[in-house]
């Protein structure tokens, strides 16, 4: 929730001359309208009453789009729109941003005393003396709006976060990065490369990344040096160089902490130290059994999985976790010979398959605070023998992050497994320390036969 003060950045006004250029979109508009609209900042578009029909149907459609407001004024009548925003957002004495480019900078309310503040975007370089703050590109705003905001309160903690839009919109969305200033003080920066990004961190007091998603390739080599097999891409090579040159900033979390996160043979290893974890639950929690394959055509493969627990059917997952194209194409395996051919990438991760009542706890991480939602899962052996059965027992091949084979029938609703909290955070005690990680999740399963 934004903060109560009266101070800093409480709306923005765009006009329409800052959003299109004839009947297309300025660069920069998409991105400036994700930023504002989960912002928890009130945003309205602005256009002049003979603005026309077909720019005003494309306005219309954004405003419904990202829940914007809608201002219409007379060029000659401008200070209407600031009586008009008033009333809309119940502002009090709270600063407003007018942005307008450069071609109707004389569009300056001559009630400027009421909190408005124009914003001059320069989309043709040419502005000279313009009526207000100047900035080149709409990408800037944020990071304007985040500098207002704490230049009114020193005490305000911004936080720059940088990630793939997808995965910012889904945080976004649910609260979790507004530009205003929480009731903590908190201030959410989206970082971009399409600004300099030494410039952005100096504004910052914590940096906060996913970097996963920045990575073009793992090279698999021998090399005591783990963090060295990931090869990032160019943009995320310049943040890290960035950071570098600034010893003070903060990073939530090391680059180079990622790297088990990226290995599922090496989290397998570090998922073995649970079982020696010292709890006063009278349940247990341990990591799968696995083995680790490099060849399916291996004769003596049915054997290895014998002496590694693990019986059919079994999952069987790429060793590469992420970075890759194929990192999550997976298998569910009901016969050993079917394991000749099998179209998952090597070298793979076999994994013990465990009957859960069709319901999945994630688990998340967050410094000492420990969160979990609960989540359809897939089906229990039984369900899925039944159900391969019908297809000759084939490998059941999907995709992790799009055709997870759930059971439909199964609503959380219904009873599932009791989940020990407590064990839990145990557990993520005992992760956060190994693998010295501030932010991360887990997935927890409990067997049905407790």
């Amino acid at each position: 929730m934004a903060g109560d003060g009266g101070a800093g950045v409480r709306g923005v006004v765009l006009d329409s001359s800052v959003i299109l250029s004839s009947d297309t979109l300025r660069v920069g508009v998409d991105y400036l309208l994700r930023m504002l609209r989960y912002s928890n900042i009130p945003t309205g578009l602005s256009y002049a009453v003979d603005l026309s029909e077909a720019k005003v149907s494309l306005l219309e459609k954004l405003a419904c789009e990202y829940s914007f407001k809608q201002f219409i004024y007379n060029p000659s009548c401008i200070d209407d729109i600031v009586n008009a925003v008033c009333v809309a957002w119940e502002n009090k004495g709270a600063t407003i941003l007018h942005v307008v480019s450069n071609y109707n900078e004389g569009l300056v309310p001559k009630s400027l005393n009421s909190g408005w503040m124009n914003v001059v975007v320069n989309v043709d370089g040419t502005s000279t003396n313009p009526s207000g703050i100047l900035i080149e590109k709409l990408e800037e705003l944020p990071l304007m709006i985040c500098e207002f905001n704490k230049k009114w309160n020193e005490d305000n903690v911004v936080v720059g976060y940088i990630m793939k839009p997808s995965r910012e919109e889904d945080f976004a969305k649910r609260g979790a990065f507004p530009l205003n200033p929480t009731e903590k003080g908190l201030i959410f920066l989206p970082l971009t490369f399409d600004l300099p990004m030494l410039y952005q961190l100096r504004k910052v007091d914590i940096v906060i990344h996913k970097a996963t998603d920045e990575i073009s390739s793992i090279e698999r080599r021998k090399s005591c040096d783990h963090s060295s097999n990931i090869i990032y891409t160019s943009r995320m090579r310049e943040l890290q160089r960035c950071v570098r040159e600034l010893p003070d900033c903060c990073v939530i979390d090391p680059f180079d902490n990622i790297f088990p996160v990226v290995d599922r043979l090496k989290i397998q290893e570090i998922l073995l130290g649970l079982a020696n974890l010292k709890t006063e639950s009278k349940l247990k929690i341990r990591g799968a059994y696995y083995l680790k394959v490099d060849n399916f055509e291996d004769v003596q493969l049915e054997q290895r999985l014998r002496e590694a627990k693990l019986s059919l059917p079994t999952i069987v997952k790429p060793q590469v976790a992420c970075g890759v194209a194929d990192a999550h194409s997976m298998a569910i395996v009901f016969k050993a010979a079917d394991f000749t051919g099998l179209s998952v990438p090597l070298p793979a991760v076999v994994q013990e398959y465990v009957d859960h009542s069709s319901i999945l706890f994630k688990v998340y991480v967050l410094g000492e605070k420990v969160f979990y939602a609960v989540k359809n899962s897939m089906p229990n052996a039984n369900i899925l023998n039944n159900s391969s059965e019908k297809n000759g027992f084939k490998p059941l091949l999907f995709d992790s992050l799009k055709t997870l084979p759930i059971d439909g029938n199964k609503k959380l609703s219904e009873t599932g497994p009791d989940l020990d909290v407590g064990l839990v955070i145990d557990a993520a005690t005992y992760l956060r320390r190994v693998l010295d990680l501030t932010i991360f999740g887990f997935d927890v399963v409990v067997s049905h036969l407790l």
